[in-house]
């Protein structure tokens, strides 16, 4: 954040505070606001009560988006904007208007979605109300299955305008097709400015605000709560302890929690309680798209196949990069340096990254903070990112890779079940075969109970980058193959979960200064 504003790649004149969470058990972007509040307040003090915040959630391990975990989704670059635009910027920019029509309050938004909306040059979206005020967009049915869902007042008139506020009777977190018909949320498309298309569709959420009164009413509920030790979620959480309809049969719903924890449901409990009753007004945004950057696959679509999208916001192929090649075309290379007999597939994405001579990326993947050598093909659909750790007081890389589609969440209970974890659509046993490493010999980091691709510890340690980059490269040929790859002996092995426990950021942002360096020098000189 230094750099970025002494570069003055942010707005001047704004106070920007970074807060992380306690050490300790994971507790969830609800957990992190409630902690973000107490910061501001030990801070700012009765000051507090004048302010407007922006509340912006770094991201948590972003295991669905890998290369967004060691510095956060906060960070991910977008390819436009001289320097480039990371997600930070363009959510500055998306709700530059909003503070003038704040009152003293909290806004609050994750980082890594992307919301776009049209209303008349009359109005503006105002923030202005008691309790939370959240926005909601037109979406088809299928979305709301996967976010919030509000349940609005059928009684409340609804015009056909690009914006109306109403209020908000229940809110749904990730309910079933059925669940939203029972419960009063499928909306029928009436003739005027909506984006969606389909005759029915459902208010899904985004960003929310909550008033000066409302903020101090939850760091009194965080008092209540004591030291936090499971994950609170910002949305589902808080917003479905909101509305007249409201009931606490959710707090026994633990589906999408990561780890379950035995206060959870008494923590949900002391939250409905101590919420219900609070307004939850809705700013229907009809003619808005909301776009969701979490996982490999929509990253990769919204970044070089969205025409809409890419429209919209002016993205382009290629993004404050040394990139000279014409092999470039339906793909997104940023902040990186590519020697121009480089060529790059349909569909992927290169960031932060150098490619050397006659090297390439296939289609369909994400090379991300790698130093790809001479002659080195990286295959399609394949994932792989370089971070920079601390291993053994000394300064290391790893590289880790997957396929794009692979889901690192996916849990076993013992390490006997290693074959239903596939990498790549390969058995774990199979790939620790080629690799020639013995699977009573593989280490799972962290908790002894989940064993994942996330824990599973099979890649290499290497003293520095290009290496790290090739001998990963070899383990992932070799998956794809079926050939024989055998590690020497010795090799040093660590999971993604142990990469981020002691990456090293100071050097990885230093690799990324040295990016830069070369990109504005050599700009300059031509």
């Amino acid at each position: 954040m230094l750099e970025k504003t002494d570069r003055k790649e942010l707005p001047l004149g704004v106070q920007y505070k970074v807060f992380s969470d306690p050490p300790g058990p994971k507790i969830g972007n609800g957990g992190s606001t409630l902690y973000a509040l107490q910061q501001l307040n030990d801070i700012y003090g009765k000051c507090l009560s004048r302010l407007r915040v922006i509340l912006i959630h770094a991201g948590g391990f972003s295991q669905r988006l890998p290369s967004a975990s060691a510095l956060g989704k906060i960070f991910m670059a977008f390819p436009l904007g001289e320097p480039i635009y990371q997600m930070l910027e363009l959510k500055l920019a998306m709700y530059v208007d909003f503070p003038s029509q704040m009152k003293p309050g909290v806004l609050v938004t994750c980082a890594d979605d992307i919301e776009l909306y049209s209303i008349s040059e009359e109005e503006s979206v105002k923030f202005d109300k008691p309790g939370f005020t959240a926005l909601a967009h037109p979406s088809p049915l299928h979305v709301g299955t996967t976010h919030g869902v509000f349940v609005l007042d059928p009684h409340k008139k609804s015009s056909s305008s690009e914006m109306e506020t109403t209020s908000c009777l229940h809110f749904l977190h990730k309910p079933s097709l059925n669940k939203m018909r029972n419960s009063g949320a499928v909306c029928k498309r009436q003739s005027g400015s909506f984006s969606v298309s389909d005759e029915e569709f459902v208010y899904t959420d985004s960003t929310y605000y909550f008033d000066f009164d409302t903020s101090k009413s939850l760091l009194n509920l965080l008092k209540e709560l004591g030291p936090l030790d499971c994950e609170i979620d910002a949305y589902g959480d808080f917003l479905q302890a909101l509305g007249s309809k409201a009931t606490i049969d959710y707090t026994n719903n633990t589906a999408n929690v990561t780890k379950e924890e035995s206060s959870l449901v008494e923590i949900r409990q002391k939250i409905f309680h101590h919420l219900k009753g609070t307004l939850l007004n809705v700013i229907l945004l009809n003619n808005s798209k909301f776009y969701h950057i979490g996982t490999t696959s929509e990253y990769l679509f919204h970044l070089t196949e969205d025409v809409e999208l890419r429209a919209e916001l002016g993205l382009l192929n290629s993004a404050f990069s040394l990139c000279e090649t014409s092999e470039t075309l339906g793909c997104c290379v940023m902040y990186s340096v590519l020697d121009p007999s480089c060529s790059v597939g349909t569909g992927s994405v290169v960031e932060f990254s150098r490619l050397g001579e006659e090297a390439s990326v296939g289609s369909g993947s994400i090379v991300s903070g790698c130093w790809v050598g001479p002659g080195l093909s990286v295959p399609d659909g394949a994932f792989m990112h370089s971070l920079c750790v601390n291993h053994q007081d000394k300064i290391r890389f790893v590289t880790v890779f997957f396929g794009i589609n692979d889901n690192l969440k996916r849990s076993v209970d013992t390490p006997a079940s290693m074959d239903e974890l596939k990498l790549c659509g390969v058995g774990l046993s199979q790939c620790l075969s080629r690799w020639e490493i013995k699977s009573e010999a593989l280490r799972f980091s962290g908790d002894a109970s989940s064993c994942n691709l996330w824990n599973a510890c099979f890649f290499p340690v290497c003293s520095d980058q290009q290496s790290s980059f090739s001998v990963s490269l070899k383990m992932l040929q070799a998956v794809l193959s079926g050939s024989a790859n055998p590690l020497p002996k010795d090799t040093k092995l660590m999971s993604m979960q142990e990469c981020l426990q002691s990456k090293n950021l100071e050097q990885m942002l230093k690799l990324r200064k040295g990016l830069y360096t070369d990109i504005t020098q050599r700009r300059f000189s031509s």
